[in-house]
């Protein structure tokens, strides 16, 4: 192959990899842009314990918990809030098997932060992103800002790479353009 096609190919190869990692990040936060991080959360449990003094209830076990249409699902799940005339929940860390759904996307962790003061989704840990039939993103983390909309995947230390995997859509045979 000669150099010129080999640097053709190459140009072509990154422009398929910076769509895949931007449609795969941007696909990530559509649903979650604007998402009401006022709506109130619901959550379920095996067990519960309240540990007043510190300001936080430990969940465990098959715990759901669920804002509109977020919902998260973990073995553990730390809820930290602020006392006083009204309990307000500022940040909830999830562990052990992470899921966390939207209406069209799911992503899976070993470990998640959610800010609700920020509005900061932090998920680490063997994540992959999801969209039924269209494709998936890993890394080792990830951030959602859900005030901008923007999603950064990163790759992790030792070496580690964000890889995805997505499908074009149908498109009618026909003669080549090159």
């Amino acid at each position: 192959m000669s150099v010129m096609k080999r640097g053709v190919l190459a140009k072509a190869l990154l422009g398929v990899a910076l769509a895949m990692a931007t449609a795969a990040a941007a696909q990530t936060v559509n649903s979650l842009k604007n998402h009401n991080s006022n709506l109130p959360v619901d959550f379920a449990a095996d067990r519960i314990e309240l540990q007043d003094r510190a300001d936080r209830a430990v969940l465990t076990g098959n715990v759901e918990v669920n804002q509109g249409d977020m919902k998260l699902r973990a073995a553990r799940v730390t809820i930290a809030y602020s006392g006083g005339d009204q309990t307000q929940v500022n940040r909830m860390d999830a562990s052990g098997g992470v899921v966390l759904t939207t209406a069209s996307e799911t992503a899976r962790s070993s470990y998640a932060i959610y800010d609700l003061r920020t509005r900061l989704v932090t998920m680490i840990g063997n994540v992959v992103i999801s969209r039924a039939g269209k494709g998936e993103t890993r890394g080792n983390r990830l951030v959602l800002n859900m005030n901008s909309g923007q999603a950064s995947l990163n790759g992790g230390g030792a070496g580690g790479r964000v890889t995805g995997r997505f499908t074009p859509p149908p498109r009618p045979a026909g003669p080549s353009k090159n």
